[in-house]
Order: C-alpha cells, then sequence, then structure tokens
C-alpha cells in the first residue's frame, strides 16, 4: 500500500523576515518571505517593530504559500516553526500562531532551533543538488551567529568553535554603516567589493583560542583606521570605497576560514558545507568553493541562506518522521543553543 505524502508547513519569524513553506516529502513546493522595509530608516532591526509588522504579514504570507503550492490547509500533517534563538517579541508572533493553527487543525506541533534549520537546509530535495552525509563540518555564519559545528546525525550536532563577542555578519553590517552604506550593508559591501582591490588595505587577525573566533577589534581596527585616513583626506572613503570593501571582506573570510582549516585538520573530516545568511557572500562562496580540489563541498542555493521557511520545514519533517512532536506550552527561547 502507497504511504500517502507528508505535508509540512513551517513558519520562520525569529528577527526581521516573516517566511512560510510548504514542504511535501522534503521538496519545497513553497517558500514565501515577506521583508521588513521599516528598518531602513534606523540602519538596523528595531524589535519593537520587527514583532508588529510580523503581526501584519504573517496570515497573508501563509495564505499565499498555501496558495502556491497547490494544497488547502487540510492537506498539511504537521506545522513546524523556529522556537529559538532570535528577538522574544519575533518569535513570539510565529509561534503564537503555529500553536493555534496546530490546535485549530488538530495536527503536531515541531518546534525547530533556527541554526539546527540552517544547517539542514543542505537536505532539501532539490535536482541535482547533492546531499553531504554524515559526519560533515558546517560554517554558519550570520548576523547573530558564527559558528563551526560537527554533524554526525540530523540533530547531534557539536559546535567546535564560535565566535566570543561579534558574529561576522554583524561586521559585515557595522562596517558598512561606518562606510554610509545603504541598509541592510552586508550585500551592498559585498557588491562594491567585487570591484576593488582586496590587497589594497590590511587588517590585523585577532588572537583567539581554540576554533573560536572574534570580531569586535576588527570593527575598532576599521573605525580607527578610517578616522586616522579621514584626518588627512576628508575625502578618503569616497575615493576608496571600492578597494576598502573588498579588504574588509577578504580579511573577514581569512578569519573565517583560517579556522575552519584548523578545524578540518583536527576532526579529518572531508565534507565540508557552509550555511547562514553570511553564505551568500559572493568571496566566501568563492573561496570555498576552490577547497573541492581537496573536499566534498555543500554550498546552499542562495534563496536559503538568508532566513527562511524552507529550512524550517525540512527540520520540521525529520523531526515528523521521529515523532518528535512538543506541545501547546511550549514558550520561545530567545537564546536557545544548537
Amino acid at each position: 500500500m502507497q504511504q500517502s505524502p507528508i505535508i509540512i508547513l513551517g513558519i520562520e519569524s525569529s528577527c526581521d523576515d516573516t517566511s512560510a513553506a510548504i514542504l511535501k516529502d522534503g521538496k519545497i513546493l513553497a517558500n514565501i518571505i515577506a521583508n521588513q522595509d521599516v528598518h531602513e530608516a534606523y540602519g538596523g532591526v528595531v524589535p519593537e517593530l520587527a514583532s508588529r509588522a510580523h503581526q501584519q504579514n504573517i496570515i497573508p504570507v501563509v495564505d499565499k504559500a498555501i496558495k502556491q503550492a497547490g494544497i488547502t490547509k487540510d492537506d498539511i500533517d504537521a506545522i513546524a516553526f523556529t522556537n529559538g534563538p532570535g528577538l522574544m517579541g519575533s518569535l513570539l508572533v510565529g509561534s503564537s500562531f503555529s500553536k493555534a493553527f496546530a490546535l485549530a487543525m488538530d495536527i503536531p506541533l515541531v518546534e525547530v532551533n533556527h541554526m539546527h534549520g540552517h544547517v539542514l537546509a543542505h537536505f532539501i530535495d532539490e535536482e541535482n543538488t547533492p546531499k553531504p552525509s554524515f559526519p560533515f563540518l558546517c560554517l554558519t555564519v550570520s548576523g547573530g551567529h558564527t559558528q563551526i559545528v560537527k554533524i554526525t546525525d540530523y540533530f547531534k550536532m557539536e559546535v567546535l568553535g564560535e565566535t566570543i563577542d561579534d558574529a561576522a555578519g554583524e561586521a559585515f553590517d557595522k562596517v558598512a554603516k561606518m562606510l554610509s552604506l545603504p541598509y541592510p550593508g552586508g550585500p551592498v559591501l559585498d557588491k562594491l567589493a567585487q570591484l576593488g582591490n582586496p590587497n589594497k588595505f590590511t587588517f590585523t587577525h585577532p588572537k583567539v583560542p581554540d576554533l573560536n573566533y572574534s570580531f569586535s577589534g576588527l570593527k575598532t581596527s576599521v573605525l580607527y583606521f578610517l578616522k586616522k585616513e579621514i584626518k588627512t583626506n576628508p575625502n578618503f572613503i569616497e575615493e576608496n570605497l571600492n578597494d576598502i570593501c573588498a579588504s574588509v571582506q577578504k580579511t573577514i573570510v581569512d578569519i573565517l576560514l583560517i579556522e575552519l582549516k584548523k578545524a578540518i585538520k583536527q576532526t579529518d573530516i572531508q565534507q565540508i558545507a557552509i550555511a547562514g545568511g553570511v553564505s551568500a557572500n559572493s568571496e566566501l562562496r568563492k573561496r570555498l568553493a576552490s577547497f573541492s580540489k581537496d573536499y566534498q563541498i555543500y554550498i546552499p542555493k542562495m534563496e536559503y541562506c538568508t532566513d527562511n521557511a524552507a529550512m524550517i520545514a525540512i527540520s520540521g519533517y525529520y523531526k515528523y518522521l521521529e515523532q518528535d512532536f512538543t506541545v501547546q506550552g511550549i514558550a520561545p527561547n530567545a537564546r536557545m543553543k544548537i
């Protein structure tokens, strides 16, 4: 007897993107994301405004995902949602909607760790996209996290190293702000960097024990460098913008890959993946792709790099197979660990 397909509704609302996805037996039928332009005026995410925007967006986004997937709400077998880490107000909107939907439809509720989602995005069933086998290493880099993770099963993950202060994505955004680039600054810096000379300016690398990272010192050194140069040439940034962006980007990617290479040597694991918003960075993708002559490299599709519900749906799918459900009394955890 043929088994009926498993259909999962995924909900992601950890920061400033409201997203809903429909997954059928590992394949994504719809992955809808509503961005929040309201934060542009402030140069960064304002938590209160983010939660209000989620409240406005979540029902239209879910409705659009269901219609695009060509299903009805009665076809959904379970709902998976991000329960942390993230902004508490944003998480509350997603979790409250998910609990209400599960209760109304009498279907299982699946909580997902946002960082697990980024890693498991590699297991979305996509044509001509190979999936890593266990064990593998994943460099997970976003605006809030920078980690080297050893993955031995879908939900058995060990953090080998992580940032002791700021994340790499935050470093990109803060430097972009110093350069008066529009928000969100990281992707803009990346585009400008592709036009510049990455060896024009040199910035020091932090000395951090083990496989950990630090980016606060880099931000400070860039700030002092810019102040010093502007004193002698007020037009320094305008005249050297592309080269500054390229040099900063090279430094951040160098720092990321130095520790990753150490982790590869220590673990002798030959399969390497990247995940998280910064995995969309062109320099990181190019440099990691160059590892392919020595290792098996897995780079996610661009649409699965930044926050999206497809990664939550695939995580929920694997939890569903294990019957790993949660209860209505579950509360969001803004500081959830991997």
